[in-house]
């Protein structure tokens, strides 16, 4: 909203400064600022409230050290994050562009989900909250809805870039919008992969039903996503933190994929106007640092379902969005661990049992994070630790830029 009025005063008044909110890198850094103000100042007042209405977590007994005395800390803290996101990017964003749309609608939907959720769980007593089938009905959903936007929206384009081979430096941009499912397969050379060729050998006009596979993808990323980082969120700080390593390396690539120029000196995708997510994905950040202040250990209050579902919900589609999902398993790398630790103990177990009549198990506890915990490591180390990692996977994610 302050961009429209802004943009006015300095269109009609040419008031001085009021330019300055036409350049992304001034409202992304303005939109850190209000997301670390809102969530580190009024999330104190929020955690209050919470705390007043007795809204505390229900602990299970899994035998994990200092698990205990983390009962009765309050919880539905996401609260916190969605607050933190949306109304910096409401404040600085292009509400009319595409992908923030895109991105406000995700950040609530799944938000709401999680809120159901949690609300279930503290003011209904309901340990097992919101049926498991629901949860998957509201990520499905919004994989469909995420998917049909992507495919469909005429402002969802790529651009083709041609430069003039002359003896003059000089560059020539072709400015010729396309549709495409095109997308990115890190460390190849030639690292671009369209999803209508898995349907080549099968119809004549492959692009056009390339929705046909597009769009599963797109439910399967979110929900996989949305999923891998509610299981993360186990232990104080590891969900957040890996959350705000994340959100900062999907800024980098939404900046440069956003930017013709920087786009071009890749030799990556265009994609025009994708840039403003920019704001929006440093508001995430924002967001996520702040809440740490709290959370961290020991955690004063935590997201619950209300943050966690929605982070990782909002992840997945952004990285939909700037075309790099396929770096999700390196990008998301912590989440993804997580995910196949649970996936692997569950389908071992069953296994073991049909053929021998006993369940065995791989780890000692699962999600990874609890195996960890068993061993007795304590969870701070535990999550240092992570975070390491998640820096590490940062990092290579970057080096694929170039790196193929």
């Amino acid at each position: 909203m302050l961009y429209y009025l802004f943009n006015y005063l300095h269109e009609t008044f040419d008031l001085t400064g009021a330019g300055v909110f036409q350049y992304i890198s001034f409202r992304a850094a303005m939109a850190v600022i209000v997301s670390l103000l809102i969530s580190m100042i009024f999330g104190k007042y929020i955690i209050k409230y919470l705390a007043s209405k007795q809204v505390g977590e229900s602990i299970r007994d899994l035998g994990l050290a200092g698990q205990t005395e983390k009962a009765g800390t309050p919880t539905m803290g996401g609260i916190i994050i969605l607050s933190a996101i949306l109304i910096p990017t409401l404040l600085f964003a292009k509400l009319d562009n595409i992908y923030i749309i895109l991105m406000l609608l995700t950040t609530v939907w799944m938000g709401l989900i999680g809120f159901l959720d949690d609300y279930i769980k503290v003011f209904k007593k309901d340990k097992d909250g919101l049926a498991g089938k629901f949860k998957i009905l509201g990520q499905v959903s919004l994989g469909i809805i995420v998917g049909l936007i992507l495919y469909f929206h005429p402002d969802v384009v790529m651009r083709d870039q041609v430069v003039n081979q002359s003896d003059i430096a000089e560059v020539v941009y072709v400015q010729s919008d396309i549709k495409s499912t095109m997308t990115t397969i890190p460390f190849f050379k030639n690292n671009e992969f369209d999803y209508a060729d898995l349907l080549t050998w099968a119809v004549e006009k492959a692009e056009d039903w390339a929705w046909l596979v597009f769009i599963p993808m797109v439910i399967f990323i979110v929900t996989a996503v949305s999923n891998g980082a509610n299981l993360t969120d186990g232990i104080d700080g590891l969900a957040t933190g890996t959350s705000a390593i994340i959100g900062l390396v999907l800024a980098i690539f939404a900046y440069v994929s956003g930017n013709i120029i920087f786009a071009d000196y890749l030799n990556i995708m265009y994609i025009p106007n994708s840039g403003e997510l920019v704001v929006f994905i440093s508001s995430f950040v924002g967001a996520c640092f702040g809440f740490l202040w709290y959370n961290s250990y020991p955690a004063q209050v935590f997201m619950g379902d209300t943050g966690s579902l929605a982070i990782g919900a909002i992840i997945g589609v952004f990285a939909i969005a700037i075309r790099k999902e396929l770096l999700i398993p390196i990008i998301c790398g912590i989440f993804f661990v997580e995910n196949l630790s649970v996936v692997l103990q569950v389908s071992y177990f069953k296994y073991t049992k049909k053929k021998y009549g006993e369940g065995k198990r791989i780890f000692l506890m699962s999600p990874l994070h609890h195996h960890y915990q068993k061993t007795g490591m304590h969870e701070s180390k535990i999550v240092t630790r992570f975070w390491i990692v998640g820096i590490m996977l940062a990092i290579l994610s970057f080096v694929t830029l170039k790196l193929r």
